[in-house]
């Protein structure tokens, strides 16, 4: 009994020093598009072929990712929300924030139309449309950088909608599910492109309202700040932070696509 017991030690011991058990891993708090969308499974894989770093995400609204970052419990941000990550950086949580990639967002819609606002150029003009037909518009109300440029786009329109107007409908869900959502109820809503391409669930809905610049939407990506938490593994984060933004990484980024329809463009080098 004791030689066995002794061989099972050992058996242990042996295990925890193998490398599988010393594997480096590191926490991103990031955004459900880039989750969503497929970018993340493509990616991440060829960053821990090359790095020996496993990257664990966790996907929320980028409201809620700054503030995982805000409590130490991430060691990289990565969302698109540029005045939140500003204020972010501003307040010491992080020590320099890198552009990485871009895309943009979309009004999607049911193919009736019944705001009639498909072929316009305007994001404004078309909100106006939408709150003046009083059609069912889903918004996310996650505080997620979709939800924060929604509210944006409704106060350029010199609007602000909200859950008491039997049209507006806030979810609270991420952009896959508010996608799911605006299926099912026929409904318009703000998306990013990348999760929309690879929303499986469309319906009746299509592609209403693209083009307008205001619809950029920039992605950036901020190191935890180290003097602030000490465990924030900040050689492992800066190395998955330099990776990303550079030539392999932002070509790595470039080749995701779906139905050959590139999601997101690099552009950390700009």
């Amino acid at each position: 009994m004791l030689r066995i017991l002794s061989i099972g030690l050992l058996s242990i011991t042996f295990a925890i020093a193998t490398p599988s058990y010393a594997q480096k891993t590191i926490i991103v708090s990031s955004t459900t598009s880039t989750e969503q969308s497929g970018l993340f499974s493509f990616l991440l894989p060829i960053y821990k072929s090359k790095s020996g770093i496993e990257v664990k995400v966790v996907s929320v609204g980028t409201g809620q990712a700054l503030d995982i970052g805000r409590r130490g419990d991430a060691d990289v941000v990565f969302v698109h929300d540029k005045t939140a990550e500003m204020k972010f950086l501003e307040e010491g949580y992080a020590l320099k924030r890198y552009d990485v990639m871009y895309n943009d967002f979309v009004l999607i819609g049911p193919k009736s139309d019944p705001a009639k606002i498909v072929g316009g150029k305007d994001i404004k003009v078309a909100l106006q449309k939408i709150a003046n037909a009083k059609t069912t518009f889903i918004s996310r109300g996650d505080k997620s950088g979709t939800h924060a440029a929604e509210l944006r786009y409704w106060k350029a329109s010199g609007l602000e909608p909200n859950k008491d107007m039997g049209w507006y409908k806030d979810t609270g869900s991420g952009m896959g599910p508010a996608l799911n959502t605006a299926s099912a109820m026929n409904g318009y809503i703000l998306a990013d492109r990348g999760t929309w391409l690879a929303q499986k669930n469309r319906g009746d809905l299509e592609i209403l309202i693209e083009g307008d610049p205001q619809l950029f939407n920039q992605y950036g990506v901020m190191l935890v700040n180290p003097l602030k938490f000490p465990h924030v593994k900040a050689k492992e984060g800066q190395d998955f932070i330099d990776w990303i933004i550079s030539k392999d990484g932002q070509e790595v980024i470039s080749l995701y696509k779906i139905e050959g329809k590139q999601l997101f463009f690099p552009n950390a080098q700009k």
